[in-house]
């Protein structure tokens, strides 16, 4: 993640909106048969705690002075990363001379308060100070890992993930590394920073962290996964994988983001979503963090999500009221659809006996649109298909389904376990929600 202004802009990226009718593609529902109520979560850290994962946010130094800000950090996120502060120009201001004065700071208020620290970051091509800019070859490469060494050992057995690297592939349609002075030291530069990593700090899990690596057919998110693949079968330490998921106009969010997630969770990796945040407001901008909260739910392995600041006003991009409390530290809708999406909990994954639907946004006409619904873990099922107002079922196939407004109820015909409904639209053009049983 590059310096948090909104000026110079992020080198090439192009932030991108996420349409209603995109995201629908990515909310994913999933049902298991269970016998108990699962307790509701009044803060985001208890609601995600309740499926086994951490809800977080980006904490600046300079604002651990103000009550408001420490109020709302404290109630409502158990994992901290540093905005700025232990970043390489902070953190090593001049060669061999170390600062860790505010990131200490930072971590101190995490650990005192009882939360965990992703660690941000320890090799990036930005935000490199001065004199590193300046260097090239081996004594760029000695200095790199210097730094990740040093780094990583003096906030050893503190922090729970580190990005290891930040950033390194290019944008666009090559799938090419991105070219910096890191890059320019040899093609092994990141695998020598995890190594150096795992050996200054055994314990902690290791990420790489990118953006616009969300689509899973792009270039860079292929790039991403055979380094990652690579790695994992060579032994490379690395542990998890970190999507940032800044969203703008112009770059909706893929409706494979979920493939993309469980696809690098099948490579034996942790996914962690980094920095999220949504440009916009109201109902939208809410479905929107819905929509990315139960994508993360239904992969076992997205182990949590961290929010890139508290409040609109504390965001590196303020004019876009991208964060869950406005200004004023009051709640916005977002928040009330993210806390809700987590209290609906699962991982994913069925147990015993169990089944899981997902529901998928197909064609779509001015009237109609159609939705596809795949069930796994069951051939012997029932789903309840939740229309949203006033919708109304048209056609169904691959499935006997009952019912024409409200809830509809899908049993297997013999076709399988995929099937489709085509819904009339009449004003909400809102992709349903579904439920799976075994029968």
């Amino acid at each position: 993640m590059m310096t948090r202004t909104f000026a110079p802009p992020r080198r090439g990226r192009t932030l991108r909106a996420i349409s209603l009718a995109t995201l629908a593609a990515v909310v994913l529902s999933t049902g298991v048969a269970v016998t108990s109520a699962q307790a509701a979560g009044s803060t985001l850290q208890a609601a995600a705690a309740e499926s086994g994962r951490y809800f977080g946010t980006a904490i600046a130094a300079n604002k651990l002075s103000e009550t408001a800000y420490t109020t709302i950090a404290n109630r409502e996120f158990n994992m901290v990363t540093a905005e700025n502060e232990m970043k390489l120009d902070a953190t090593e201001p001049n060669q061999n001379q170390f600062n860790f004065t505010n990131g200490d700071r930072i971590v101190s208020w995490a650990r005192s308060n009882g939360k965990q620290v992703r660690g941000h970051t320890l090799a990036w091509h930005s935000q490199q100070p001065g004199w590193m800019q300046n260097m090239s070859g081996s004594a760029l490469r000695s200095a790199m890992l210097n730094h990740v060494t040093q780094v990583a050992t003096h906030y050893r057995g503190q922090i729970h993930s580190w990005d290891v690297v930040n950033e390194a592939f290019a944008d666009g349609s090559s799938g090419a590394r991105r070219d910096s002075n890191l890059q320019r030291t040899g093609n092994d530069w990141i695998e020598a920073a995890f190594r150096a990593a795992r050996a200054a700090d055994p314990n902690a899990k290791l990420c790489y962290n990118d953006y616009n690596t969300d689509n899973w057919s792009h270039a860079k998110t292929q790039a991403v996964y055979n380094m990652v693949r690579d790695f994992k079968s060579r032994g490379v330490p690395i542990d998890c994988v970190g999507f940032q998921a800044h969203f703008n106009s112009g770059n909706p969010v893929p409706s494979n983001y979920h493939t993309t997630l469980g696809n690098f969770a099948a490579l034996g990796v942790d996914v962690q979503i980094t920095e999220l945040d949504i440009a916009g407001s109201g109902t939208s901008q809410a479905e929107q963090y819905r929509g990315i909260v139960q994508a993360c739910l239904a992969v076992s392995r997205c182990t949590g999500i961290s929010v890139w600041g508290v409040r609109d006003s504390d965001s590196w991009r303020s004019g876009d009221t991208p964060l869950l409390f406005d200004g004023n530290g009051n709640k916005k809708l977002a928040y009330n659809y993210t806390l809700d999406a987590l209290n609906a909990g699962g991982t994913g994954n069925p147990p015993t006996g169990g089944c899981t639907v997902t529901v998928t946004r197909a064609e779509e006409w001015s009237d109609r649109f159609n939705v596809s619904l795949a069930v796994s873990g069951s051939s012997a099922w029932r789903v309840s298909v939740q229309l949203q107002g006033s919708q109304s079922l048209q056609n169904s196939w691959n499935a006997t389904v009952s019912g024409s407004t409200g809830t509809l109820t899908a049993v297997p015909n013999g076709n399988g376990n995929s099937f489709g409904i085509t819904l009339y639209k009449n004003g909400n053009t809102n992709l349903p929600t579904a439920t799976c049983s075994t029968t």
